[in-house]
C-alpha cells in the first residue's frame, strides 16, 4: 500500500524526532524512503551555497543512517523551490505512495509547526499525507522512539461521504497488514440537526449506527482486530479531538474532504482542525480530482 514514501525534512530537532518515529511504517509495507530537503532560492545564493549545502548533506546523511537502522532503503535529495509544489510534483511524477511530514504535539491553542511545512503540504496534497506528531522527549539517534507507536490505536472518523469510503479502503488494508485496534466514529452534527431536524435525530441515529456496525463487521473479516464504535452528537471537530484524548488514539485515518467540499477550500473543516490540533498523528487521504491522472 505504501511501498515508497517521501519524507519532507529540514535541519531541526523536530525533523530528527519525526525520523525516529517511523519504524512502525514497515508494518504498512513501506520499504523505500526518499528524504527530501527543499531550499528556497535565497538559501542557494552562490556566496553561501557550498557551506550551507555541506551542512544540509551532513544532516541528511545522519537522518538517512537513522532510517537505515530501522530497516529502510533510503535515498536523499536536495531541491530548490516551494516544498508544497516540489514534494507533490515528485510524488506524482515518480509514483510515491505517501508523503510524510512532522508536527510537534501542542495544545489546542497551538498550530502546526515545522515552519508551516505541514500546512503547506497538506493544502496541496494529491497523494496521502501522514502528519507525524512527535513526542516531546530527547531523541536517541541510534534507535526508534518507544513512545511513538503510530499504529497502536487507529481512529477512523467518517461522514459516510465518497471520500470517507476511499479512506476506509486504506483502513481495510491497514487491518489486513496487522493493525490490532480500531475505533470507528461518526459525529452527528448538532449545528445541522438542531435547527430543523431535531425531530428526526432518533431516525438518523439508528441509520448511522447501522452504517458503523456494517463497517465494523467488514473489518472483522480482514484480521484479528478489536473494533469499537462511537456515535456521538455535537460539534464534529470538538468531539473528535476529545475522543482522541480519551481513547489515547495514536493515528487518525480520514478523508481530507467530506460532504460539501468546495475545491478552493484547503480542507474540510473537520480534517483541517484535526490536522492542525490533534495530539495524534493524522493520515489524510485526498479525494480524487477530475484532473488527476492516477
Amino acid at each position: 500500500m505504501f511501498n515508497r514514501i517521501i519524507i519532507a525534512t529540514e535541519i531541526s530537532p523536530l525533523a530528527t524526532s519525526m525520523i525516529a518515529c517511523l519504524a512502525g511504517l514497515k508494518n504498512l509495507g513501506v520499504k523505500e524512503c526518499l528524504l527530501l530537503e527543499c531550499l528556497s532560492p535565497c538559501e542557494t545564493d552562490s556566496k553561501i551555497s557550498d557551506y550551507y549545502q555541506a551542512i544540509i548533506q551532513e544532516n541528511l546523511n545522519e537522518q538517512k543512517a537513522m532510517l537505515a537502522t530501522q530497516g529502510y532503503t533510503v535515498s536523499t535529495r536536495v531541491t530548490t523551490g516551494h516544498i508544497k509544489n516540489e514534494i507533490n510534483r515528485i510524488a506524482l511524477e515518480e509514483d510515491f505512495s505517501m508523503m510524510v511530514v512532522g508536527a510537534a504535539k501542542h495544545s489546542l491553542l497551538g498550530d502546526v509547526v515545522f515552519g508551516g511545512m505541514a500546512h503547506e503540504i497538506v493544502q496541496h496534497a494529491r497523494k496521502p499525507v501522514l502528519i507525524v506528531r512527535v513526542p516531546n522527549e530527547p531523541v536517541n539517534k541510534t534507535k526508534p522512539t518507544a513512545a511513538c507507536n503510530i499504529l497502536e490505536h487507529v481512529l477512523f472518523p467518517t461522514d459516510f461521504s465518497e471520500n470517507a469510503e476511499k479512506a476506509f479502503e486504506y483502513l481495510k488494508k491497514m487491518v489486513s497488514d496487522g493493525v490490532k485496534k480500531v475505533t470507528l466514529a461518526h459525529i452527528m452534527d448538532q449545528a445541522i440537526i438542531d435547527p430543523y431536524l431535531k425531530n428526526r435525530q432518533e431516525e438518523f441515529s439508528e441509520t448511522d449506527q447501522k452504517k458503523l456496525e456494517a463497517l465494523k463487521e467488514e473489518l472483522f473479516t480482514l484480521g484479528n482486530v478489536a473494533v469499537d464504535v462511537k456515535l456521538l452528537y455535537g460539534s464534529p471537530s470538538a468531539e473528535l479531538l476529545k475522543l482522541i484524548e480519551e481513547e489515547k488514539i495514536s493515528l487518525v485515518v480520514m478523508g481530507s474532504q467530506g460532504r460539501g467540499f468546495i475545491p478552493q477550500v484547503f480542507l474540510g473543516s473537520v480534517s483541517h482542525n484535526l490536522a492542525r490540533h490533534a495530539s495524534a498523528s493524522v493520515l489524510l487521504i485526498p479525494a480524487k480530482r477530475e484532473d488527476d491522472k492516477i
